[in-house]
């Protein structure tokens, strides 16, 4: 966006009148702090994402003896993010699509559906590998070649975000010419009825089904969501995050998580309190800019991080499980936090690592320019 406006307008000359043209274009345009706060959305729900994933699958399996309800604690709290997670990052996917579905359609065939698809399909079988030496591990795998065409085809895998942003590019540019309503409601309508559990959803189908229309969402409300971004303020932030809060409980009193609609309208608020805190979050640096970086390099974390947490909860399991009640006290608490950091930073090491060994092929189509995105 800098580059367009530099286009467009001509710089001030001197050091002094660059910094100042610099901080003017942010206030008036948001330019620089709408991809910040985007990337820093994306950062946090990866992180989400790898947390998510360490707690059911590694952390609730260990046999935790030690006198007080922590693990709980932290599988309720991984629940309550539920309706943000993968929303959020949908929403953001779809803002950040709003141009690439508007290129022709070779470029979008091959820079986005084939690239995500390929992605899909290469880690799927790196992960059905991986997954067959650590059996114990609980999580879907494909255990016959039917049922790896099945994960391949018509009921996706744990990496179903790659191949939900193939479908989803699909029918975006398929519709592009279409009124924004035309799409939108019968996305949210399937949203509903899946959530709903009105509608088969083996595997992760459900995912599938229901993000569809924040997706959309992201694409078609680019403009109000920028603009919600720039005036985000303190009290706006609370609001959101109180509305969030409100909703959840009220949703578990009434037990409402499968009434049609309501998981889908839990989610929205759940959104627009993540894009609020995602704009209030990037005014400080020392977190922000860390969160953006992490969120530039989300890929190859989503397809790495699985594995490792088999691999570790295969190494940990056991002698975690047989530690003393005193030893898992000093754990038990910060055991996810640690995890989530550790996994994520093997990934990123791993990609490094892949890349100096010139495997770019991991992370990109071959013979695209650059990697596929998941923003």
């Amino acid at each position: 966006m800098i580059q367009e406006l530099s286009r467009t307008e001509p710089r001030p000359e001197g050091h002094d009148a660059r910094v100042r043209f610099r901080h003017r274009r942010r206030a008036d345009t948001g330019g620089p702090q709408r991809v910040q706060w985007a990337d820093a959305a994306k950062g946090v729900c990866i992180l989400l994402v790898v947390g998510w994933h360490i707690v059911v699958k590694d952390y609730l399996r260990i046999d935790w003896h030690v006198g007080v309800p922590v693990p709980g604690l932290w599988g309720t709290l991984g629940e309550q993010l539920l309706p943000l997670r993968m929303p959020l990052f949908f929403t953001i996917s779809g803002l950040f699509a709003a141009n690439a579905v508007h290129r022709p359609w070779r470029a979008v065939a091959r820079g986005r559906i084939a690239g995500f698809l390929y992605l899909y399909a290469l880690w799927l079988l790196i992960h059905t590998a991986v997954l067959a030496v650590t059996p114990d591990f609980p999580t879907d795998r494909a255990t016959s070649v039917v049922g790896l065409l099945a994960q391949l085809t018509v009921t996706p895998s744990n990496l179903w975000y790659l191949y939900a942003l193939a479908l989803y590019f699909t029918l975006a540019k398929a519709a592009r010419r279409l009124p924004s309503w035309l799409v939108v409601v019968p996305a949210a309508v399937l949203s509903a009825v899946a959530a709903a559990g009105l509608l088969a959803t083996p595997g992760n189908r459900a995912g599938l089904y229901q993000n569809l229309v924040f997706f959309l969402a992201g694409l078609y409300l680019r403009s109000p969501i920028q603009r919600w971004v720039a005036t985000a303020t303190r009290r706006r932030l609370v609001l959101t995050g109180g509305a969030y809060t409100l909703a959840l409980a009220a949703m578990a009193a009434a037990g409402a998580q499968r009434w049609f609609g309501v998981w889908p309208a839990v989610s929205v608020v759940a959104v627009a309190f993540g894009v609020t805190a995602a704009a209030r979050l990037v005014r400080w640096p020392a977190l922000g800019d860390r969160l953006a970086v992490l969120g530039r390099v989300t890929l190859p974390v989503y397809v790495i991080h699985l594995p490792l947490v088999a691999l570790l909860h295969r190494l940990l399991v056991a002698p975690v499980s047989e530690l003393d009640a005193g030893a898992q006290g000093l754990i038990v608490l910060g055991y996810p936090v640690v995890l989530t950091a550790l996994v994520t930073g093997l990934s990123l090491a791993a990609h490094r690592g892949l890349l100096a060994a010139r495997a770019r092929w991991l992370f990109a189509l071959p013979g695209t320019r650059r990697p596929a995105v998941t923003g």
